[in-house]
């Protein structure tokens, strides 16, 4: 497993909300639902993504980027921002958390604008086809994924030639025996096919750990980390079976992935245990040995310290108490 591979692998949905909206211009959603990420793309018609929804009319333009057919955008939370035919057009319908969608005045939608299995708007006749995918709890989504991204990414529906769209709009209506789990997978796929296409883009910031996987030491240590996450490593090991000093690798390391080897360890440690907690079968000493910790108490102090939350609270899908969110 590269690191790349390790960093787009964390998406897990379990029961998104998923929405196809069809929509009449003039139209504006204003998204304050807090989720930590959502892809949305354009299925028919043309919008606009506005990030930062305050300030004149040019301030409005200035901070919109627009969706064409094909095109896909994700949006990082929990910031609040705005989809919308015109970045002028004031909002009509505020989504709130949980999906509750009212008039900027309040008075509930969610009946009255009610089209159909996942399917939602102002008519069934809209010109514009929008297509929502919510990741709705901070586990579903890894935090260094989270932090590799910026507010918004945008790929171009040229850029990447996927016939992953269309497959969700014609699965996203269906009310068929497990569709809910079909849809948490398309949606899976659809997010790493896009961010592995845009980490490709020569505007991204790529996160720590791409770039040095070209490196002939630090790409090596790196693969033996992901290889054998389990194994005792130390830095003195590592650099051994790096062909370097200690000092070396370490400075190395840091430089091109940004943190020192036994940081970076311990974040992807932590990271193959979150997936592996979410299994339902999965006992905490199992994955405690699995992800090489000596007992169960050692992973859930390691959990805690860094994530915020204890491994039974992660399970359960929490979010830790207070915690901050994840902005640029």
């Amino acid at each position: 497993m590269d690191a790349l591979t390790g960093l787009l692998d964390g998406p897990r949905a379990r029961g998104a909300f998923l929405m196809r909206s069809v929509l009449t211009p003039p139209w504006s959603l204003r998204i304050q639902d807090e989720a930590p990420l959502t892809v949305v793309t354009m299925a028919r018609g043309e919008g606009w993504v506005v990030t930062d929804a305050v300030g004149e009319p040019r301030d409005l333009r200035a901070a919109a980027t627009p969706l064409h057919p094909g095109d896909v955008a994700i949006v990082r939370g929990p910031d609040p921002y705005t989809v919308a035919d015109d970045p002028t057009t004031p909002p009509r319908v505020v989504i709130h958390p949980g999906q509750v969608s009212a008039t900027p005045q309040g008075e509930e939608l969610c009946e009255a604008m009610d089209l159909g299995v996942r399917t939602w708007g102002d008519g069934p006749d809209g010109p514009v086809v929008l297509l929502s995918g919510t990741y709705q709890m901070r586990g579903e989504v890894n935090q260094r994924l989270l932090r590799a991204l910026p507010p918004l990414v945008r790929l171009p529906a040229d850029a990447w030639n996927s016939s992953l769209v269309p497959l969700l709009e014609a699965e996203i209506g269906r009310d068929a025996p497990g569709q809910e789990v079909v849809l948490d997978r398309l949606l899976d796929l659809l997010l790493t096919t896009a961010l592995r296409a845009w980490f490709a883009r020569p505007e991204a910031e790529v996160p720590g750990g791409y770039d040095a996987q070209g490196d002939p030491v630090v790409g090596r240590a790196l693969r033996r980390l992901h290889a054998e996450p389990a194994r005792a490593w130390t830095v003195a090991g590592l650099a051994a079976a790096s062909g370097v000093s200690r000092a070396a690798l370490g400075r190395r390391f840091t430089a091109l992935v940004g943190e020192p080897p036994m940081t970076y360890l311990t974040n992807l440690r932590l990271t193959l245990a979150a997936d592996l907690l979410r299994e339902p079968d999965a006992t905490l000493g199992a994955v405690a040995r699995r992800v090489g910790y000596g007992s169960p108490f050692a992973l859930s102090a390691a959990f805690k310290r860094v994530r915020g939350m204890s491994p039974r609270d992660h399970r359960r899908g929490g979010a830790p108490p207070g915690a901050a969110a994840v902005r640029a």
